[in-house]
């Protein structure tokens, strides 16, 4: 058996072995901080499928910023006291075995399609490679979700904001136009210090895989995650707090992105004839001028999904 074999079926047991510490688990913390491993496992794992651009965004998604929102619901669960509030454990078990049956399903299914396959599987790679040329980018999934499939990206980030505003029309209305309030966690050194050094070292990490994402695996969604992460941690470590929802320069940063998105998707109409179209030899510049402000936009978003409605009132 070869190294990469052994690499390989290493991956596989973890992944098995945290998911069932995840469902065995009868603390939320600790089934939560096993969901978090199994994202980074599973970073590795979509690395070793050759999937660089989704090993980034499982890191940054659904390990990273998706283990901070499970923590902070947690920890605002146990403050209410719900998890005494919770079920019979008849119901419980109850619930346990019918999530464990609904998952079986899903995953014979998903079994019995990969099995069913045609050999070799269906794809539009090879055409999507043939086009990049005349986009000018580097980097297919960067082409495929901003010039072939610009549309659905768009549609992604309006979701985001739709989103942003269901959470906000959770608040109560003494709290409207207040600010969200992360949980706070208690001064630590190890905590404060690795939250003034380690943010700008992020905020470089961010900005370049959204410069460099043209062209290499990266891009505005993976580089906002770094960049909503390192905002979070700052805000943990309580050495800044987030803003009121009414302050006009975050309402501003929220629907930049978007706006800049759909002012570009408009002008196609002009430049080139269609929704979303590109003029001849403009689509890099025309891509990165989207994925800039974008960035800002989502990251914005990001951090204020997690921090969840405003809860502060407002100051007259």
């Amino acid at each position: 058996m070869s190294a990469v074999v052994g690499v390989d079926l290493a991956l596989i047991v973890l992944l098995v072995a945290l998911a069932w510490w995840i469902l065995a688990a009868r603390d939320a913390f600790a089934a939560i901080a096993g969901f978090v491993a199994y994202g980074l496992v599973l970073m590795l794992a979509w690395m070793r499928l050759a999937g660089p651009d989704v090993a980034l965004t499982e890191g940054a998604i659904g390990s990273g910023l998706s283990g901070l929102m499970l923590f902070g619901a947690a920890a605002r669960l146990r403050r209410k006291g719900h998890e005494a509030a919770t079920a019979s454990p008849s119901a419980g078990t109850a619930m346990r075995v019918g999530v464990g049956l609904l998952c079986a399903g899903v995953v014979a299914a998903l079994a019995a399609i990969v099995l069913e396959l045609p050999e070799p599987a269906p794809t539009l790679a090879p055409q999507a490679a043939a086009s990049l040329g005349a986009t000018r980018l580097g980097n297919p999934v960067t082409g495929v979700l901003l010039a072939y499939r610009a549309l659905d990206t768009l549609l992604e980030k309006v979701v985001l904001f739709l989103a942003l505003i269901g959470v906000w029309s959770l608040a109560p209305d003494r709290a409207w136009g207040g600010a969200p309030r992360i949980p706070s966690v208690e001064s630590h050194g190890a905590l404060r210090l690795l939250a003034q050094v380690l943010p700008p070292f992020g905020i470089l990490v961010g900005i370049h895989m959204v410069w460099n994402g043209a062209d290499a695996p990266g891009g505005a969604f993976p580089g906002s995650a770094v960049l909503a992460a390192m905002w979070m941690l700052a805000l943990a470590a309580g050495l800044t707090r987030l803003p009121a929802v009414s302050c006009r320069r975050l309402r501003t940063a929220i629907i930049i992105g978007p706006a800049v998105f759909l002012l570009v998707a408009f002008a196609g109409f002009g430049l080139a004839g269609a929704f979303l179209a590109y003029p001849d030899g403009w689509a890099k510049p025309l891509i990165v001028a989207i994925e800039l402000p974008l960035i800002l936009s989502i990251a914005v978003i990001l951090t204020l999904l997690i921090a969840g409605p405003p809860e502060t009132e407002v100051r007259p």
